[in-house]
């Protein structure tokens, strides 16, 4: 079913990613009946039953045995004040930096190399004069098939990917917070990376999750997909969190279950289609709680519900983050509640530098309890259905205008969210710089019209990508206006060719003078045009906005509709907004 639209052939239609998932606190649940890992299971003579033994076994006494001599020589203990000391040891505990406890959660946790972190990094957020100050958290779901997550996922593919990617942005007033999804097929720069064998790629455009993809490893690249998000966004990821299979199902019983609703009744050949046949029900319609594989079913299913896009299943899956958000408040983000999520999240969690111990991430925690439900926001960075391919692009200047929101420490629906900072941060306008000369255009070559070339807008002058586009057709190159780039700060234009196309990328190169030639994986050649050629014909945009004020930061544009109609409040009715399109 490759080419469907909101999917990615090139990755793999049918092992599809999502959030996190099972098997560390509580055990690993037994994988689905009709998948392909009962399919190995089957070939290689095993059976799916269970014997239970008998409840007697070792350990029992008789009425008259120790254990009851001890029970009559004890008095009954106060509960209440059992309660209260153990939860004053764990803080003692996690406070002193000693015991088990500690020792046994710092041993989970996995870090990623702080050398893979692009030196060229969007500026650290600026604290207020009472230390206020917003943090940015990246969360991705890995889908590595490696270890135990071979079952869960039901495949057998190595690598890892991340089909689900949520920036979190938590105010600076710590009362607010806002998760932007990026969809995994959306065509983004992805800058060099790092690879395991100490390497950095050249980078180029490509799928948004092929950046976890980036050296082939089980356990994925997040450094990588770190890199390109602050590429995209302008925004400095100051911690990112990777969950993979195994810790999602086992946090997920961790908090005894999760609140969920379909719109429609979900069957095993919803969630394995190469199954071929209806089979069983897996999961029923209306409201229901999940925890384990039946969790990891929810938040990974595509098929059989909506337009089978990713689109649909982001929104399932920010359904089930608010409805894990606000079990979580309501039972309180207490170190007794905390440490039983955090032993069956660490046990399959990789993070960076910074968040790299127990009470690191327990502190994390812990300072996001006064957001209220209201106030914690899920929104999909603007998008839109390529023409040229069944893929995504991220729509200009609606994702750039979500970006410098973010930026300003502004909420979706326009309030200040800053604490009590008292100056906005200085400006960071460019000065303008001196407009290159026109080129003349190069005598017209036939030979040009077997080249294709799809022209990108690098910036926010409206039109500047069909003049491009213009100025190709006039060398009798078959060029086309493709829209908007990812990102629109482009300074230079930038043509990005792949491996067959170099040397007529070098000769267009002509038309653009001074413009970066850069390979890359995806076909043909793109010419993303930039402020350089914008300020070539006239149309530059780096002189101040009429009536900014020097040195203070612009406000941000007002965000358009289709991003802020389409948010989701943690206490929305889990059963609102959970797919997209037709087909239930």
């Amino acid at each position: 079913m490759a080419g469907r639209r909101g999917e990615s052939p090139a990755r793999g239609e049918d092992a599809p990613g999502a959030l996190p998932a099972d098997g560390a606190a509580g055990g690993v649940p037994a994988p689905r009946s009709g998948g392909r890992a009962e399919a190995r299971r089957a070939a290689q003579g095993k059976g799916g039953g269970r014997s239970d033994g008998g409840s007697g076994g070792s350990g029992g006494t008789g009425p008259g045995g120790r254990a009851a001599a001890r029970r009559g020589a004890k008095p009954k203990k106060n509960v209440k004040k059992i309660v209260a000391w153990s939860a004053a040891g764990v803080l003692v505990l996690i406070a002193g930096a000693g015991g088990a406890i500690y020792f046994k959660l710092n041993a989970n946790i996995k870090s990623f190399d702080a050398d893979a972190i692009a030196a060229d990094r969007p500026p650290e957020a600026k604290a207020d004069a009472d230390g206020n100050k917003p943090v940015n958290v990246l969360l991705i779901g890995s889908d590595s098939r490696g270890g135990n997550n071979s079952d869960l996922g039901g495949g057998e593919d190595g690598g890892a990917r991340s089909d689900t990617t949520i920036l979190l942005h938590v105010y600076a007033d710590h009362k607010h917070a806002v998760g932007i999804s990026i969809p995994r097929n959306a065509i983004v720069p992805i800058p060099s990376c790092k690879l395991p064998n100490g390497k950095w790629t050249k980078g180029g455009n490509d799928l948004f999750n092929a950046a976890f993809s980036v050296g082939g490893s089980d356990s994925g690249n997040p450094a990588c997909t770190q890199n390109t998000i602050e590429k995209v966004t302008g925004i400095r990821v100051d911690h990112t969190i990777v969950v993979d299979f195994n810790g999602f199902a086992a946090m997920t019983k961790a908090v005894n279950g999760v609140d969920v609703c379909l719109p429609k009744a979900i069957y095993e050949g919803d969630i394995n289609p190469n199954l071929h046949k209806k089979g069983n029900l897996v999961l029923p319609q209306g409201k229901q709680t999940v925890e384990g594989q039946q969790a990891l079913d929810y938040v990974r299913l595509r098929h059989g519900i909506g337009d089978g896009s990713d689109i649909g299943r982001m929104k399932r899956q920010q359904a089930f983050m608010s409805s894990l958000a606000t079990k979580m408040k309501k039972e309180g983000l207490s170190p007794t509640n905390l440490l039983p999520l955090a032993d069956a999240a660490t046990k399959s969690l990789t993070v960076d530098p910074g968040l790299d111990s127990a009470d690191k991430l327990l502190s994390f925690g812990l300072s996001l309890k006064n957001i209220d439900m209201h106030d914690l926001k899920f929104v999909t960075a603007p998008w839109r259905y390529r023409t040229q391919d069944a893929n995504i692009d991220l729509v200009q200047p609606d994702a750039n205008k979500l970006w410098d929101t973010l930026k300003a420490d502004q909420t979706i629906d326009g309030q200040n969210a800053t604490g009590q900072q008292p100056d906005a941060a200085a400006g960071t306008t460019a000065p303008q710089q001196a407009a290159p000369s026109t080129p003349a255009a190069p005598a017209a070559d036939p030979s040009n019209a077997s080249v294709k070339v799809a022209v990108y807008n690098g910036t926010v002058v409206n039109g500047l990508a069909g003049k491009g586009t213009d100025l190709l057709k006039g060398a009798k190159y078959s060029a086309s206006t493709a829209g908007q780039a990812a990102n629109t700060k482009y300074k230079t234009t930038t043509i990005e060719y792949s491996s067959s196309q170099k040397a007529n990328a070098e000769k267009l190169a002509a038309l653009f003078p001074g413009a970066s030639l850069e390979p890359s994986s995806a076909k043909g050649i793109s010419v993303i045009v930039g402020q350089d050629f914008a300020a070539a014909n006239g149309m530059g945009t780096t002189a101040p906005t009429a009536g900014a004020t020097p040195g203070v930061q612009t406000p941000p544009q007002p965000l358009p509709t289709t991003v802020t109609n389409d948010a989701r409040s943690a206490d929305d009715d889990i059963c609102a907004n959970t797919t997209y399109g037709s087909g239930g």
